[in-house]
């Protein structure tokens, strides 16, 4: 029997995450209790419930007029509390434990190590710890009897002027746990093409990386990260939907952008909830996901941010069923194209497709 698409037997389903920010998924009740353990005091409340409806609210800008920055403001008060060892360490544990109970399989996490230095830690230093804690939990969680893979992302902020440092960072750790680079942060005045030298640096080491592109800002951004940055895939890039024309009787017509995205196979790290937080697309119904998964661009479900958008895998998975009436084997579709895409080697997407996801779905699809 095929299973209902109901949330208890999508956390079943093997799910791969390829763009989820530490910074933005950790536990309400963490964020109080790191703030009392550093003596932080900014927090807008002190209960965990309160925080986390906090949280919500104050990302959810899209349908209030807000933006992206408007949105980057909340991460303020994680960040605080993410200056010490112990902090970094906790969150990151948490973390791999979070995703593994909700059936992540393989998982990409970012966070801006520059962001982390106010209590005098290193670079290395804050990469050092938060490693460790995503090895603590994926070890938690393969005692509860869940497998979790994580690989770490390390971002630059766009705005700022340490990517070639940060480029050089992930090269040094890509052998303990770091599987690439990103640039992060507000997009309209700050271009890809203004970290030249970071993208070089990775692609002289053979090196992966993303770009966040294509949120807040349009189709000069996409192009200026695939054309001049030569970004192995697009974080979020929903506004490649602006190459895209849609006739009355459904017909599209990419323009040659998009075609380029969808020829090269680029991937779309699609964040359906935050995109709606952030007035990038107007509602979920709205959402270009289904447009662009129809014309069988490379498209991926992910999380952004677990904490202001209040969402797991899971729940996203959920919103796409009930929104566009998505049934196991394309959920199944999205899950192998996120696989394809992530930053390990060849043979062991490959194994992780064949020996975890395919089987995971085959039990559900019955």
């Amino acid at each position: 029997m095929t299973a209902p698409l109901e949330l208890e037997y999508l956390r079943r389903a093997p799910k791969v995450l390829l763009h989820d920010h530490l910074d933005g998924g950790l536990r309400p009740a963490t964020v109080a209790e790191l703030a009392a353990d550093c003596g932080y005091t900014g927090l807008p409340a002190d209960d965990a419930d309160d925080l986390a409806a906090w949280f919500r609210a104050a990302a959810d800008s899209g349908s209030s007029g807000g933006s992206l920055e408007r949105y980057l403001e909340t991460f303020v008060h994680t960040v605080a509390v993410m200056q010490t060892p112990e902090g970094l360490r906790r969150v990151a544990r948490e973390c791999a434990e979070d995703l593994a109970a909700d059936g992540v399989v393989y998982a990409e996490v970012r966070f801006a190590p520059e962001q982390h230095l106010e209590r005098g830690l290193g670079l290395d230093d804050v990469v050092t710890h938060v490693l460790e804690g995503f090895r603590e939990g994926t070890d938690a969680a393969r005692d509860a009897g869940r497998e979790l893979r994580i690989g770490c992302l390390l971002t630059a902020m766009r705005h700022a002027a340490r990517s070639r440092e940060i480029a050089e960072l992930a090269v040094r750790f890509r052998d303990r746990g770091v599987v690439g680079f990103d640039i992060a942060g507000a997009e309209a005045g700050h271009p890809p093409s203004r970290h030249l030298d970071a993208f070089e640096y990775m692609r002289s080491h053979t090196a992966h990386f993303t770009i966040h592109a294509g949120e807040a800002f349009g189709l000069p951004s996409i192009h200026e990260a695939i054309a001049f940055c030569g970004t192995d895939r697009l974080g979020h890039g929903v506004r490649i939907t602006d190459d895209i024309t849609v006739a009355d009787d459904g017909t599209a017509t990419l323009g040659r952008l998009a075609n380029y995205v969808r020829d090269k196979r680029i991937p779309l790290e699609l964040c359906p909830s935050s995109n709606v937080q952030t007035g990038a697309v107007p509602s979920l119904a709205e959402h270009p996901f289904d447009l662009l998964a129809r014309l069988r661009f490379r498209v991926t479900v992910n999380t952004d941010n677990r904490l202001m958008s209040d969402t797991t895998m899971s729940r996203e998975m959920l919103a796409l069923v009930d929104t566009f009436g998505y049934g196991w084997s394309d959920l199944e579709r999205f899950t192998i194209n996120a696989m394809k895409s992530a930053f390990l080697p060849f043979d062991q997407r490959l194994a992780l497709i064949d020996d975890v996801v395919k089987p995971g779905y085959a039990v559900l699809i019955g």
